[in-house]
């Protein structure tokens, strides 16, 4: 009979599964690995993943999960930082950035592969709402104090594709060096805000 684990030793494991799934994720694609060669980059025997999830889907419940509140937790506490509606945008879209360069994996298993089923895993819809909410909350201020005009959910969106666009041609490595990354955001985020500038008559 296995030895019976405390509990933050299972969390621990679940963490560390976790971790090496989103990466083999990221790498292979959804069905690119086994739960097998998932124990075997652990340095477990095969059956130990089932202890701890039911299969691979459940595996990929739970680091969507993780990873849209770990992404969710960066971008309010970038929001909250600041006091004035440009400066709170901007740091939304700085914290952004940082998270997709600091964890490539996660940012892809979160925006370029299929979801899991939210039927079977309400838990991945709620953090998915969350995070998409982080994307677009800042542009509320930014309407209430007459910097900008419009739908605060369509500009957000607006706002969140044009980022994305940027981050994942970085993360592949396609932008022409002579724009930069920088250089490309802070333009854009400039446009942007002139796009939807309120018109002073």
């Amino acid at each position: 009979m296995p030895k019976a684990l405390k509990q933050p030793d299972i969390d621990e494991f679940r963490e560390n599964l976790c971790l090496a799934a989103t990466r083999l994720f990221a790498e292979r694609g959804r069905d690119g690995f086994t739960m097998r060669e998932l124990a075997a980059d652990l340095g477990v025997s095969p059956m130990t993943p089932y202890r701890y999830f039911r299969d691979k889907e459940d595996i990929r419940a739970a680091v969507c999960v993780r990873a849209f509140n770990r992404f969710a937790d960066a971008l309010e506490a970038a929001y909250s930082t600041e006091n004035d509606a440009l400066s709170r945008s901007r740091a939304v879209g700085s914290a952004y950035v940082r998270f997709a360069f600091a964890e490539p994996f996660s940012y892809r298993l979160m925006f370029e592969l299929g979801q899991p089923d939210e039927a079977r895993y309400p838990a991945v819809t709620e953090a998915t709402a969350r995070a998409r909410a982080t994307m677009t909350r800042h542009v509320i201020p930014l309407i209430e104090q007459g910097i900008l005009s419009g739908d605060p959910k369509l500009i957000g969106h607006v706002m969140w594709a044009n980022l994305h666009g940027a981050v994942v041609l970085e993360l592949a490595g396609k932008l022409d060096p002579d724009c930069g990354f920088d250089r490309i955001v802070d333009t854009s985020f400039r446009a942007l805000l002139q796009g939807f500038a309120v018109r002073r008559s």
